[in-house]
C-alpha cells in the first residue's frame, strides 16, 4: 500500500501542476485589433495606428499582462469594409473603423459623417454625454459594438484643380464616403465615385478620382499631395468630421471580468484627449505637406462654409430627415448638441 501511495501523490501532484499551468494561460486573453491606415509605433506615424498602440500597452499594464492585444493596420488581417462585420462575428475582437462606412447596414450611423452639422471637435464630444450619444452607443451595442474611445475627425478635398466651393464640384468625380456626404456633393454637380481611404492614391493616380474628400490624418499618411495638386484644408472650416471611434465587439467585452472592462474604459476614454489634440494638429499639418511638395493648399472661410451648408441642409439633412427611421428625431438630437 505504502508502495502504491506514492506514485499516486505524484499523479496528482502533477495533475495539480497542469491544471495550475493551464488557469494561469486562460488567465491570458489575447486580443485582435484591426484598422485600414498605416502602421508605425507609438511615437510616430499615423496618430490612429498611434492611438491603438497606446490603448494596447496601456490596458496591458492595467490588467498586469492579463490582456494582450495583436494589432493589424492597413488592413491585413480583414479587407477595409468587412471590419465591422467580422468584429460582429468574431473574427477580430476591435477595430477603429469611419463609421459612417456601415451607413448601408445601420442607416442612423450616416448621422456620423453629415456635412456641415459639426463645426468643432468640442461639439463632437460633446455628443459622448448628450441625447444623440447615449442612443448612437445603445443602436451600436444592439448591433455586437461597444464604443472604446470616440473620435473625431475633419477633413478636406485632394484635388487634380481648386475644389474650394460647391461651384467647383461640377462635372469633378469626387469621393465622399457616405451616403449623405455624396448626397451634397452631387447636389453641387459632382460624379460620385467611392472607395476607403485607403485605396484614394491609386483611384486619383488612374483617373478614378479627380477629387477626394477625407480626414487630414489620411490626407498626409496616404501622400496624396503626390497625386493631387491642390488641397482644401480644415485649418479654418470643414463640412467634413467623421466619427471614427475605436470599438470592441460586444460579445469579447461582455467576456472580460469587470476589473478588466473597468481598465478598457478608462483608458479609452484617456485617449480621447490625445485623439483631439493630433487631429487638430494634422489639420494644419496636411496644408503645411502639400505647400512643401509645391502643391496649393486654402483654408475654406465662414462664407464658403455656409455655402456647402445651404446645399448640404437642403440634400443630405433633407434626405436623412425623410428616410432614415427617426431621422429627424436623431437630427433634432444632434442639433440641440452646441
Amino acid at each position: 500500500m505504502r508502495f502504491m501511495f506514492k506514485p499516486l501523490v505524484a499523479g496528482l501532484t502533477a495533475a495539480a501542476l497542469t491544471f495550475g499551468m493551464a488557469s494561469t494561460a486562460s488567465a491570458q486573453t489575447t486580443l485582435k485589433i484591426s484598422h485600414q491606415f498605416p502602421g508605425g509605433t507609438e511615437e510616430e506615424g499615423d496618430f490612429r495606428d498611434r492611438l491603438v498602440r497606446k490603448f494596447a500597452r496601456q490596458v496591458s499594464e492595467k490588467t498586469n499582462g492579463e490582456l494582450k492585444f495583436e494589432i493589424y493596420p492597413g488592413a491585413s488581417l480583414v479587407k477595409t469594409f468587412a471590419q465591422f462585420g467580422a468584429m460582429q462575428r468574431g473574427s477580430v475582437d476591435m477595430i477603429l473603423l469611419p463609421l459612417a462606412y456601415e451607413g448601408g447596414k445601420i442607416p442612423e450611423v450616416n448621422i456620423t459623417l453629415m456635412p456641415g452639422l459639426i463645426t468643432s471637435y468640442e461639439q463632437g464630444h460633446r455628443w459622448k454625454n448628450q441625447p444623440i450619444g447615449k442612443e448612437l452607443e445603445k443602436l451600436l451595442e444592439s448591433k455586437g459594438a461597444k464604443v472604446i474611445t470616440w473620435i473625431w475627425q475633419a477633413g478636406g478635398i485632394a484635388s487634380k484643380k481648386k475644389v474650394l466651393a460647391p461651384d467647383d464640384v461640377k462635372g469633378v468625380k469626387i469621393r465622399g464616403a457616405s451616403k449623405h456626404m455624396d448626397l451634397m456633393l452631387k447636389g453641387a454637380g459632382g460624379s460620385i465615385t467611392n472607395v476607403p481611404s485607403n485605396e484614394v492614391y491609386n483611384a486619383m493616380q488612374t483617373g478614378v478620382l479627380d477629387a477626394a474628400v477625407t480626414s487630414s490624418t489620411s490626407i498626409i499618411s496616404f501622400r496624396l499631395e503626390e497625386v493631387g495638386d491642390h488641397l482644401t484644408d480644415a485649418s479654418q472650416n470643414s463640412f467634413w468630421f467623421m466619427f471614427e471611434p475605436l470599438m470592441m465587439s460586444k460579445a469579447t467585452f461582455d467576456r472580460l471580468t469587470p476589473a478588466q472592462q473597468k481598465a478598457v474604459m478608462e483608458v479609452g476614454a484617456s485617449l480621447e484627449k490625445f485623439s483631439i489634440e493630433e487631429s487638430k494638429k494634422d489639420d494644419m499639418r496636411a496644408a503645411e505637406v502639400w505647400k512643401k511638395a509645391g502643391k496649393q493648399a486654402y483654408g475654406m472661410d465662414d462664407a464658403t462654409f455656409a455655402k456647402w451648408r445651404a446645399v448640404a441642409e437642403q440634400t443630405a439633412w433633407k434626405d436623412f430627415a425623410e428616410e432614415v427611421k427617426d431621422g429627424k428625431k436623431w437630427l433634432d438630437m444632434a442639433t440641440a448638441v452646441k
